[in-house]
């Protein structure tokens, strides 16, 4: 093997033989997670609490999976959507979705921010954020602490949100969108008169 080629496959060899021992996850279980006796989490376990009673969603958490990631539109007909939005969306798929927030490296918009891998919810009493493992990702805060909706709020990629529990069920209402994100990686329009529940 000529000389000038030996430290370049010295190199190689050692970064793919690498690639497998970065790729391990340590073993550092999540302190409270009641476990089965084989260690495994026990899924079947009651709900943690936090201190006022209301559940504890803090960890991380993955979406149900992609059935409308790509077209959250997929069972309305088209009746359903406003002539100017259907116009828009066909646009895009015309331009191959060139413009989309993550071809740009723009963050994505809620409820597109749900679809992606995992989320960490970090909970505390008056508000819950969620830490998006996803490209270009800002956080959302969800604010629990019985404020309102803001009258005119600056518009943003994740909107405004607020949470209030019913029960044992977190409802939360999210406004203040800006214009510039997409509901699903389709390419369905949203404008700032957005409101999701």
């Amino acid at each position: 093997m000529n000389r000038t080629l030996r430290p370049i496959a010295a190199v190689a060899l050692a970064s793919v033989l690498s690639a497998p021992v970065a790729a391990q996850w340590l073993n550092y279980p999540t302190p409270g997670i009641p476990r089965l006796p084989d260690g495994k989490p026990d899924l079947s376990a009651p709900v943690p609490r936090q201190a006022d009673g209301k559940p504890d969603l803090s960890g991380i958490w993955r979406g149900a999976g992609p059935l409308y990631r790509f077209n959250i539109a997929q069972d309305l007909q088209t009746a359903d959507i406003q002539p100017w939005a259907e116009e828009l969306f066909l646009q895009r798929v015309r331009d191959s979705r060139k413009d989309s927030p993550l071809a740009k490296c723009l963050p994505v918009s809620v409820p597109f921010h749900n679809f992606f891998n995992l989320t960490r919810v970090v909970q505390t009493p008056a508000l819950m954020v969620m830490l998006y493992e996803s490209p270009n990702s800002p956080h959302r805060t969800v604010f629990t602490d019985g404020r309102d909706l803001p009258k005119d709020p600056n518009p943003a990629w994740l909107g405004y949100s607020i949470g209030r529990w019913e029960s044992d069920t977190l409802v939360v209402t999210t406004a203040g969108f800006n214009d510039r994100g997409w509901l699903d990686s389709a390419g369905h329009p949203q404008t700032e008169s957005l409101r999701i529940t």
